[in-house]
């Protein structure tokens, strides 16, 4: 039985408590994806946003679908933005500027779009970023004053204040200090930079530990969120892309004082993103106040079963159902979510593909999947 509202469901189940059932959260394809699902059974006419309630309900699931989340998150973006434009035509590839200042060749059937708004997975061959020097770096920060009116649709904001019990989960997003510096360095660039120019690397850490706080209570303001997440990807396939010292040192002071400006403010849960094992991240992020993270890729050797043991319930975690085994579908799907059972009973977990969902994916595989996550879940 439907007892909570979307929000109340996310709100329990990922601080430990009992909700009515587990919130049901298959993932999502990007446009490669959902060519694949259309040319094995989806149909054209779905909405992307609908293809999760689409696929739960050829699954034979009949419960109310949940009320969707508030995509709304103050604007973190440069202001003003580097013109997009192609450089240079290469036949098969062309050299472009993006939004944030990088040069870099891609292949010729993707435009500045792709790069702008996560249409598809876009391979990149990077030429230069848009900081290589203190005076770059000096003019970057010009264009990031938390005090620019636009960052902030206050309106908006206010008319979702207006409605404290409203039924959807609104959890605004940043990029972490890693992800930031390697926006404006490169990640060559940024790794050597740690141990060639410590100086500028914490002048950038300190900026934008500043900026974002700033401006996160400047939108706390106006309207308080159920969650902050911020994305880092700062790991490969065994471990992080830099050492854990190096994360104490550099990183962990900006997680800090983000933390303390989440938990002053009354909000519950404060969550990070990365790729690949995250296992020698975990207890930083524990440290720092971070109390959920996702994806949890399983080719990544992230055990959830062994996160469990190990952190306890000072982690709960989105994601951790192995794309891989979702291609597969039949058996292999079917023992999949046989090994997450157990973390789902125990709590502090929201099952979901653990990142897109690829395209290898077809749609009967999907929907397959979807059966046996709505009934491990609840909701069939």
């Amino acid at each position: 039985m439907i007892t909570m509202t979307a929000r109340q469901r996310e709100l329990t189940t990922l601080t430990f408590g009992t909700p009515d059932v587990v919130p049901l959260s298959p993932g999502w394809g990007r446009k490669s994806t959902r060519s694949h699902w259309h040319a094995t059974g989806l149909p054209v006419s779905v909405d992307p946003v609908d293809i999760p309630e689409h696929a739960y309900r050829q699954a034979g699931g009949i419960l109310p679908w949940p009320a969707p989340r508030l995509w709304l998150s103050p604007n973190e973006r440069m202001i003003p933005q580097f013109e997009e434009k192609i450089i240079e035509e290469r036949g098969d590839t062309r050299v472009v500027q993006d939004w944030k200042g990088n040069v870099c060749e891609i292949s010729s059937e993707f435009s500045l779009e792709y790069l702008r708004d996560a249409i598809d997975f876009v391979t990149r061959r990077w030429i230069r970023c848009p900081v290589e020097s203190r005076a770059d770096w000096e003019a970057m920060k010009k264009r990031y004053d938390p005090t620019t009116p636009e960052r902030i649709d206050t309106a908006t904001f206010a008319a979702v204040a207006a409605d404290p019990d409203r039924p959807n989960f609104l959890q605004y997003h940043f990029s972490g200090p890693f992800w930031q510096l390697r926006e404006w360095l490169g990640f060559e660039n940024l790794c050597v930079a740690f141990y060639d120019e410590p100086d500028m690397v914490r002048d950038m850490l300190n900026f934008w530990g500043d900026y974002i706080a700033e401006l996160l209570k400047r939108t706390i303001a106006v309207l308080k969120p159920d969650s902050v997440h911020i994305s880092e990807d700062m790991a490969y396939k065994a471990h992080p892309m830099i050492g854990p010292d190096m994360c104490r040192e550099f990183l962990l002071p900006v997680w800090k004082r983000w933390g303390e400006v989440i938990r002053g403010a009354g909000i519950t849960l404060y969550g990070c993103d990365s790729d690949g094992y995250i296992g020698d991240l975990i207890p930083l992020w524990i440290e720092a106040g971070i109390n959920f993270c996702d994806p949890i890729e399983v080719a990544a050797h992230n055990d959830i079963a062994d996160f469990r043991r190990r952190f306890g319930r000072d982690m709960a975690y989105v994601g951790g159902v192995d794309k891989r085994a979702i291609a597969r579908g039949g058996k292999a799907i079917e023992n999949e979510i046989n090994r997450l059972r157990p973390v789902i009973d125990d709590g502090g977990f929201i099952p979901s593909c653990d990142h897109g969902v690829p395209p290898d994916v077809s749609w009967p595989n999907f929907v397959y999947y979807t059966k046996l996550l709505a009934t491990a879940t609840g909701w069939l």
